[in-house]
């Protein structure tokens, strides 16, 4: 109990009343980051972002973190907690996600989920599925792929796509699972070498959004001016920028 009021009281303390805060799945932090500064430039408005997994930032909005906008890896959390009274909003599909497999070290991956079963690739990090839906999709992928149960016990279960890729990138892991934006964005785009992994092997990954409670104080006109600026033709074209395909 000490601990989440410990992280609530922390959340508050770095989070401005002034604006709005938007909460975004890890995966889509980079696309977001860029539509935060195009609304600010549009609007004057300022606006801060948080990014975790989808669950944890979920867990976060239900012990009382002052979010107004929730952009989510998935349509489950959006949904949940619209009908548990935390979003004004009806959570719409802003973008449809991919999955990617990616390396630093070498690996071939030619031979896209195939190439896992290679015995040099001893560990292999994907999002925890239980919180992120990447996490979640990638796992259908490894077990629609035939590979699994062959490669199962070299898994490491990484918080969130971010920490995914903080493993890849430091070369902790040979390989992993992440999101097709993040090795578009900025920093990681030409790091590495990566392969799509094939549509079939997993359910398109719906992302939705939804403006929460909280925006009531922090601004309701800003807030519903944000979450609409998500879904103009700007907004579409910075999605598209990372690997995003539109809803």
């Amino acid at each position: 109990m000490k601990r989440v009021l410990f992280l609530l009281l922390f959340i508050a303390a770095i989070l401005d009343a002034k604006g709005l805060t938007v909460a975004a799945a890890a995966n889509v932090q980079h696309a977001v980051d860029e539509l935060c500064r195009a609304f600010e430039k549009r609007s004057g408005v300022e606006v801060k972002m948080v990014s975790a997994s989808s669950g944890k930032l979920t867990a976060q909005i239900e012990r009382g973190a002052p979010y107004d906008i929730f952009l989510s890896a998935d349509m489950r959390y959006p949904l949940y907690l619209k009908r548990k009274g935390y979003a004004i909003t009806k959570p719409k599909v802003y973008a449809h996600g991919k999955l990617v497999l990616w390396s630093l070290k070498g690996v071939d991956l030619k031979r896209g989920l195939e190439s896992l079963r290679d015995e040099r690739v001893s560990h292999i990090a994907i999002p925890n599925p239980k919180t992120a839906p990447y996490g979640r999709e990638a796992l259908k992928a490894l077990k629609a792929a035939g590979i699994y149960e062959d490669i199962r016990d070299r898994l490491v279960y990484a918080e969130s796509v971010s920490q995914t890729n903080r493993y890849i990138a430091s070369k902790a892991v040979e390989a992993g699972i992440t999101a097709k934006s993040v090795v578009l964005s900025p920093k990681m785009r030409g790091v590495g070498e990566y392969e799509e992994i094939e549509s079939s092997f997993y359910d398109p990954v719906l992302q939705g959004a939804v403006v929460l409670k909280h925006a009531k104080k922090s601004g309701m006109k800003e807030a519903k001016a944000f979450y609409d600026f998500i879904f103009g033709e700007e907004a579409k074209e910075i999605f598209k920028k990372y690997g995003y395909l539109l809803p």
